[in-house]
């Protein structure tokens, strides 16, 4: 069973490509994504990266977490689902309500 990690404090610079070949020295990658800004295209500084199995996902937590890449000591761990948020009401400003 597939198993998606969180991999954050990325260099700016880091691509998709870049962080593959760096956890395929740990087992099979199924994907590898840096999460970019919509408007301005740069990097957010965190990524996911999914691996074929959970002992790969593992191997590399262990290996990598804490570890310098790109001049940056990166993060991983398991990516948790992502938490719904409430939608806010109102101008794209903020909730503020005239009296």
């Amino acid at each position: 069973m597939a198993t998606k990690l969180f991999v954050g404090k990325l260099s700016f610079n880091t691509t998709d490509d870049s962080l593959q070949a760096l956890f395929s020295e740990y087992g099979k990658v199924i994907s590898a994504q840096v999460l970019t800004d919509r408007g301005t295209g740069q990097s957010k500084g965190f990524g996911f990266v999914e691996m074929e199995s959970q002992d790969d996902a593992q191997k590399a937590i262990s290996a990598l977490d804490g570890k310098n890449f790109e001049d940056r000591t990166i993060a991983v761990s398991v990516a948790r689902p992502r938490e719904e948020r409430p939608r806010t009401q109102g101008n794209s400003y903020g909730s503020f309500q005239r009296r």
